[in-house]
């Protein structure tokens, strides 16, 4: 299992919109083409990166903390203050959770990547002790109505047990450093952050890469 974190100012073509910001491809979706914003999401994606996406998930944020609640809260373990928290172990009720995922304060895009990224690890920690088993048929109720996919319901258990079969030996995670990006301001005085392509691309060719693939969707390389 693989995750990439990608900064949202960073600035590329966004297939049929221009160049903006790669979080507004999902807002131009829905705006213009309502219902579209995954799919156009995915295709700046795929376009800019390389990379064939099979499958979307949309969380509903505002219904987070009744996963977490469901879960009978989370335990998370900081080797160095973050999300507000002092380091050292903290268990965590549904709102506390939330604000956790969406604390900003004193920290850049690349730092709340990483934040992100260690409460994903920490919640598949905890949904594989068995102290919450007994919990997952209300966790399954509230994903249903907390999650918008175009996986099959039929299929979530598969996708699941893979995950979780995976942590922590085969999970790999990463953001796009600071070093692969430069700051810049837009005409209309926007800031955001000009891509390095000569550095993403190889660091995500070796991430994802399947043979022919990646030549095949931004030309040959060398």
């Amino acid at each position: 299992v693989k995750m990439l974190s990608i900064p949202r100012d960073l600035w590329m073509g966004i297939p049929g919109y221009g160049e903006n910001r790669i979080n507004t491809a999902h807002y131009f979706g829905e705006v213009y083409d309502p219902g579209s914003g995954p799919a156009t999401a995915i295709a700046t994606v795929e376009s800019n990166f390389g990379v064939l996406i099979d499958h979307y998930v949309r969380i509903k944020l505002e219904e987070f903390p009744a996963l977490i609640d469901a879960m009978g809260g989370i335990t998370i373990i900081l080797e160095e203050p973050m999300g507000g928290l002092e380091a050292g172990t903290h268990t965590l009720n549904g709102d506390e959770a939330l604000a956790f995922v969406r604390d900003r304060a004193g920290t850049d895009d690349f730092y709340r990547m990483g934040q992100a990224q260690h409460f994903i690890q920490m919640l598949i920690y905890q949904l594989k002790q068995p102290k919450v088993w007994f919990r997952m048929p209300s966790v399954v109720a509230v994903a249903r109505g907390m999650i918008d996919t175009d996986i099959p319901f039929w299929q979530w258990p598969r996708f699941g047990f893979a995950l979780l079969r995976a942590y922590p030996e085969k999970v790999e995670s990463q953001t796009l450093p600071r070093t692969m990006a430069n700051p810049y301001i837009t005409a209309e005085g926007a800031n955001v952050l000009l891509p390095d392509w000569n550095q993403i691309w190889p660091m995500v060719q070796e991430m994802f890469y399947k043979p022919g693939l990646f030549e095949q969707m931004i030309g040959p390389t060398e």
